[in-house]
C-alpha cells in the first residue's frame, strides 16, 4: 500500500482540502493493499500481533509501498503512543527532546512507538543513540529505510531489531487501490482499458504515485474516455527509480552481468537499457563489459575483449547516443558468445598456491647464471633448451624442487577454448612420456 499517512493527520487540517492520498489512509492493517508477506497471519508481524509481543522494526522497501502506512497502523493496534520523525531533518537535540518525552509517557504506563523515516539518513553515532532507550523500553523503534539495510545501519541496531523487506506493489494491487480511489471519488476515471493500464504503469509500482496521478485525471474536465495516447500526452511518465550509487545501482548491474552470464541478449539488453534511462555514466558500463569478458568468456572467445574494448573506444570518439549503440552491441556479442570462468579458476587457484608456497625458489635448472659464482651454485644447470628438443617440448619441471606440480587451467569443451583443451592435453601426454623415458 502507499504510504498514504505521510501527510499529517485530519484533526491538524481543519476545514483546508484533503488530498485524495490522505482520505484514503487505511483505518486497520486489515485495510493495507499488498506486503502479505509481512503483514498475511503466518507473516511476521502477524505472528507478532497475534502474540502481543511487537519488537523494533526496520521497514525496507522502495517509496510508496506503505512503510510509513503500517508504522501508523502498528502504533494503534499495539496501543502506544505514535511519534514520527525524519532522519533529514531531525538532530542530535530534536533527538534529545523525543527520547525525555518518552521517558515521561513510560511512567504513566505508555510505550511510545517512534518511527524513523530514512533512518539510514543518521551517521553511526545518531544511530547508537538509539540503542539504550530501545534496550530499557523507552521506545519501540520502526525505521524505514529505502536503501540495504545491511549496508547502510549499523550491526547494533540491526541486532536489535528485525528487517522486514517491503515489496513493489504488483499491477493487481495497484488496479485494487485504483479501484478504490474510484469508489471514494464516486466516479470512474475517463479512461478506456488501454489507458487505465498505461497509468498503472507510470506508477512503476508506487501506491503514492498513483494516487497522485488519479488526482490530477480526476480533475480534468472532458466528456468520453481518453486513450493511451491521449493520456500519455496529458501527464508525464514517472522517471523510474535508480540511484547511480545506490542499492539499485548494484541490483540492474548484477541483473546484467548475470543476463550475459546466462546467454540472453534480450535481458541483457534490457537491463543495459534500465541503467542508461536511469542515467548511468555509459563509460562505468563499457568498463563492467571489458570486466565480462575477461571473467565470464575469457578465452572460450578471446575476441570478445577486444570488442568490447572497441565498443568503448567508439563511445569515446563519437559521444552518446549513437555511441550508446556500440555498447548494446558488445552486451549481444557477450550474451551469445561461448561462456568459460576456467581461466578466472586457474587464476584464483594459482594465487591460492603461491600465498601457501610463497617462498619457495625456481628450480635451478630455469634459472639464469650470469656469474661465476652462480654458475657454480648450479644455476641453470640441466636446463633443457625446448626449441631444440622434440616437438619444441622438453617436458622439464617448472615448479619448485619438491612441490607437487600444481593444475590449474581446465579448460571448457566449448569455443575457442575447445582447441586450447586439445593442446593441453596433447602436452600433458608429451609430458608424461619425456618423464617416463628420464626415468
Amino acid at each position: 500500500m502507499a504510504d498514504l499517512f505521510d501527510t499529517p493527520d485530519p484533526e491538524t487540517q481543519g476545514n483546508a482540502p484533503r488530498p485524495l492520498a490522505d482520505r484514503l489512509r487505511p483505518k486497520t492493517l486489515g485495510e493495507v493493499i499488498g506486503q502479505e508477506q509481512v503483514l498475511g497471519p503466518d507473516a511476521p508481524l502477524g505472528i507478532m500481533l497475534a502474540s502481543g509481543s511487537l519488537s523494533s522494526l526496520i521497514l525496507w522497501g522502495p517509496p510508496g509501498v506503505g512503510k510509513t502506512t503500517i508504522a501508523r497502523l502498528l502504533a494503534r493496534e499495539t496501543e502506544l503512543h505514535f511519534e514520527q520523525i525524519s532522519a533529514i531533518f531531525t538532530g542530535v537535540p530534536e533527538l534529545r527532546k523525543v527520547f525525555e518525552a518518552a521517558k515521561l509517557r513510560r511512567k504513566t504506563g505508555r510505550g511510545t512507538l517512534l518511527f524513523v523515516d530514512e533512518i539510514h539518513r543518521f551517521n553511526k553515532a545518531q544511530q547508537d543513540g538509539f540503542l539504550p532507550h530501545m534496550e530499557d523500553g523507552t521506545i519501540l523503534l520502526v525505521g524505514a529505510t529505502t536503501e540495504n539495510p545491511s549496508f547502510e545501519l549499523n550491526a547494533a541496531v540491526l541486532s536489535r531489531a528485525q528487517v522486514l523487506v517491503l515489496n513493489r506493489l504488483s499491477p493487481a494491487d495497484l488496479e485494487r487501490l485504483m479501484q478504490r480511489a474510484e469508489k471514494e471519488l464516486n466516479r470512474m476515471l475517463p479512461l478506456d482499458g488501454a489507458a487505465r493500464s498505461a497509468l498503472l504503469d507510470m506508477a512503476d509500482g508506487d501506491g503514492r504515485a498513483l494516487l497522485n496521478l488519479i488526482e490530477q485525471v480526476a480533475a480534468w474536465k472532458i466528456d468520453g474516455k481518453l486513450g493511451t495516447d491521449a493520456l500519455t500526452t496529458r501527464l508525464m511518465k514517472r522517471a523510474a527509480k535508480y540511484d547511480k550509487s545506490g542499492d539499485e545501482h548494484y541490483n540492474l548491474i548484477s541483473a546484467l552481468h548475470k543476463s550475459v552470464r546466462g546467454s540472453d541478449p534480450d535481458a541483457a539488453l534490457y537491463w543495459f537499457a534500465r541503467m542508461l534511462e536511469g542515467g548511468e555514466d555509459p563509460r562505468y558500463l563499457a568498463r563492467r563489459l571489458v570486466r565480462m569478458a575477461v571473467e565470464d568468456i575469457a578465452l572460450a572467445d578471446p575476441q570478445a575483449q577486444t570488442i568490447c574494448l572497441h565498443a568503448w573506444e567508439t563511445f569515446e570518439r563519437i559521444g552518446s547516443p549513437e555511441g550508446e549503440l556500440a555498447l548494446a552491441q558488445a552486451v549481444i556479442y557477450l550474451a551469445l558468445a561461448p561462456k568459460s570462468n576456467a581461466g578466472y579458476a586457474a587464476y584464483k587457484a594459482a594465487r591460492a598456491a603461491a600465498r601457501q608456497t610463497g617462498s619457495e625458489p625456481p628450480p635451478k635448472h630455469i634459472l639464469n647464471a650470469p656469474t661465476r659464482l652462480m654458475k657454480e651454485q648450479g644455476y641453470g644447470s640441466g636446463y633443457q633448451y625446448d626449441h631444440s628438443a622434440e616437438d619444441a617440448f622438453s617436458g622439464q619441471n617448472y615448479f619448485p624442487d619438491g612441490m607437487k606440480r600444481g593444475i590449474y587451467y581446465l579448460p571448457v569443451d566449448r569455443g575457442f577454448e575447445r582447441d586450447l583443451k586439445k593442446r593441453v592435453d596433447y602436452f600433458a601426454g608429451l609430458r608424461a612420456k619425456r618423464n617416463k623415458a628420464d626415468n
